[in-house]
């Protein structure tokens, strides 16, 4: 069975353009609020946010038993890299963030978890003829392979997104990564399949991961569910219970077992404790219904092909 864990930024302050609903917290009230919700094993950590003290992020893990999926560097910030990290025109620019990207390599190797997950939303245009595209990818190109060659035992995720904030990110599918990764031909670069961006880019959920597991670039999985038009980051289920279904099935014949789930849930108005408490609930719930499907009528029914007698399947397991 994986393993569950909340993204450390969403327990944190919680805005949007319009209204704040959740205070800025310091990391050890961020992580004693995650020990609170049932169910949860472990934190993805953020860099820089959560490494001031890297002595003291530790004890504090071990004073809540929690574990650590994953750091997320956060290659946007706010005064920093503002046409972009990776693909900045500026030399020094892409410089600082790949030594920047070291440290929480290094971090990530003295944590034991090995993995780095990234989210290059402001990589990207927003009209035409904004950018050379031909110099964006060959610097996406040269910063990511030389954060990559500094630990190869650390795997890099990138988590790709159609856009937000940039009109158009250049990370925004499945296939990106996987073609980007494929031309690179660097092993310790994945993806971070992220179901809620996968909806975003109308994607099959469940069809773009085996892509990405099949080129060998399924590094981790963030789970979180939306309408299909904004990334919402609402609790699974909330819109597509099937897909969940079909994911969690896929994903246990594509191999990734026993590793970790990470949420980023976008809770408004209700108590962040309470939010992820159901969050929890209904990814195992979710994983109940798929521990109801009997794989040799399912694989049957997938090589009949009758949608009917599929739909009419999943119906009767509920």
């Amino acid at each position: 069975m994986n393993k569950l864990a909340i993204i450390t930024a969403f327990l944190g302050g919680v805005r949007n353009r319009y209204m704040v609903y959740h205070p800025d917290r310091e990391l050890e009230a961020k992580l004693e609020m995650a020990s609170k919700v049932i169910g949860c094993e472990g934190v993805e950590l953020c860099y820089p946010a959560d490494f001031s003290d890297i002595k003291e992020t530790k004890s504090l893990l071990d004073r809540f038993h929690l574990g650590v999926s994953g750091i997320n560097f956060r290659s946007r910030r706010t005064g920093k890299w503002l046409r972009g990290s990776f693909t900045s025109e500026i030399t020094a620019e892409r410089q600082e963030v790949v030594d920047d990207l070291k440290k929480a390599i290094d971090f990530a190797a003295e944590m034991g978890c090995n993995r780095i997950t990234t989210c290059p939303l402001n990589e990207g245009v927003d009209v035409p003829f904004e950018a050379d595209h031909v110099k964006m990818w060959d610097y996406a190109a040269e910063t990511l392979t030389a954060a990559c060659s500094h630990n190869s035992k650390v795997k890099i995720g990138l988590e790709y997104k159609k856009n937000d904030p940039r009109t158009r990110v250049i990370f925004g599918s499945a296939g990106e990564v996987a073609s980007f990764c494929h031309w690179l031909d660097v092993d310790n670069l994945g993806a971070t399949f992220d179901i809620g961006h996968s909806l975003l880019a109308q994607e099959h959920p469940a069809q773009a991961a085996v892509l990405l597991a099949k080129t060998k670039r399924l590094f981790y999985v963030h789970l979180n569910d939306n309408d299909g038009f904004w990334d919402w980051d609402m609790i699974p289920g909330t819109y597509h219970l099937w897909e969940f279904v079909e994911l969690f099935y896929t994903l246990r014949k594509l191999g990734y077992e026993d590793d970790w789930y990470a949420f980023d849930v976008f809770s408004k108005e209700v108590d962040q404790v309470e939010t992820f408490d159901a969050v929890m609930a209904m990814t195992r719930k979710l994983e109940e219904i798929t521990d109801r499907l009997e794989p040799a009528e399912v694989e049957e029914l997938l090589t009949e092909r009758n949608p009917v007698k599929s739909i009419r399947y999943l119906y009767s397991l509920i």
